[in-house]
């Protein structure tokens, strides 16, 4: 490597030299890449398990001339991304040879160097943090719900993993780059949200980081499912459907469609579980939505058999009454009220009491 003097670099911390403004990126999705260094203005922190994260800045170094940026040490964990280019990372004493697609790490204390190559000059995004590990009370384990229990228990192990680490530099990072876009373009356009986003993608950059510099892959958390059964969620997912488009004139071979099944197999499955068949489902959905529009005096019949799903008001009432005992009408005329039908059987008798004994009342009553 030329020893001659480096080019200037600027970063938000002082430890490498002031420089004039950065030429324009390559084409972050079509972002100049000094919109990166926008993040500087943002508060960032958040918490991984039982670690504390606070963003210190941000900053990149074009690859357009040699540069330098000397043995020095940091009390946060300071960590580059190479763009383009090739180098050298001197870290504790060892040198590594950089390039494009790899991730290197500095963290607290470790005594370390950049140098870029002279004919292939190295360019790096760059971002600095502290990782505090917690260690006071914490809640107990029964006030913890299971499953963010065992997601803080699997951070824990990969975070501490990565603070032992001896690995400095790893190529095991493929969507870093990405990421970094992504960010870029949510601090350039700031549009709604914009703040929640850039947390989850800095979460991610210090998760990926942790990833790339520990020797094997950490088992990650347990996830209960949420689908335990196949069938049930496929029952649930094609009455939705149903529930959603009852205007429509749906057919069986509709609702299978939906849930990726032949018309055949799906009503069968979709009875075993559901105990009705689909039709019997759907028109039973569409009599409980047609009697609670029947409730609202001001909606004509004909266009709550339409909302129902019944273009023809006559099919409809048809259906209505042998479903609910009443035609739409005078199930509107007694407000939603079915009173018990005498051919049908006497009333329901309370305990401890004759038969017939509230219709006798009743008429005792109607003579005074």
């Amino acid at each position: 490597m030329n020893e001659r003097e480096p080019a200037n670099i600027n970063t938000p911390h002082g430890d490498w030299n002031p420089a004039a403004a950065p030429k324009d990126g390559e084409g972050i999705a079509g972002l100049q890449r000094s919109r990166y260094t926008d993040l500087n203005g943002l508060p960032i922190r958040f918490r991984l398990g039982s670690f504390n994260v606070e963003w210190l800045g941000w900053g990149f170094i074009d690859k357009s001339k040699w540069w330098r940026n000397y043995l020095h040490v940091h009390t946060y964990y300071e960590i580059c991304y190479a763009f383009s280019g090739r180098g050298l990372f001197r870290m504790l004493g060892t040198d590594y040879v950089v390039k494009r697609g790899d991730v290197f790490i500095a963290k607290p204390r470790e005594e370390h160097e950049i140098v870029s190559d002279e004919d292939d000059p190295l360019g790096i995004y760059f971002w600095s943090y502290t990782l505090v590990h917690e260690t006071g009370p914490k809640p107990p384990e029964r006030l913890i719900p299971a499953q963010e229990r065992a997601r803080d228990e699997a951070l824990d192990r990969l975070l501490h993993a990565f603070v032992d680490s001896k690995h400095w530099v790893s190529t095991r990072v493929p969507g870093m780059e990405r990421t970094l876009e992504l960010l870029t373009e949510e601090v350039a356009r700031r549009e709604p949200g914009y703040a929640g986003v850039i947390e989850s993608l800095t979460s991610k950059l210090v998760l990926d980081t942790a990833r790339a510099s520990i020797e094997a892959a950490l088992p990650g958390e347990a996830v209960t499912p949420r689908i335990q059964d196949p069938a049930k969620a496929m029952v649930d997912q094609a009455t939705r459907y149903m529930r959603d488009n009852l205007t429509r004139n749906l057919s069986i071979q509709d609702i299978a469609a939906q849930v990726n099944l032949s018309e055949r197999h799906f009503t069968r499955l979709y009875t075993k579980y559901a105990k009705r068949s689909p039709i019997e489902a759907l028109t039973a959905m569409r009599m409980e939505s047609a009697a609670q529009l029947l409730l609202d005096r001001s909606l004509p019949i004909k266009e709550i058999a339409e909302r129902a799903g019944y273009p023809d008001v006559r099919y409809f009432t048809t259906v209505f009454r042998k479903h609910s005992g009443l035609p739409p009408a005078q199930f509107r005329e007694r407000g939603g009220t079915k009173f018990a039908d005498p051919s049908r059987g006497p009333m329901p008798t309370a305990p401890g009491k004759k038969p017939g004994h509230i219709e006798k009342k009743l008429k005792r009553v109607s003579k005074r």
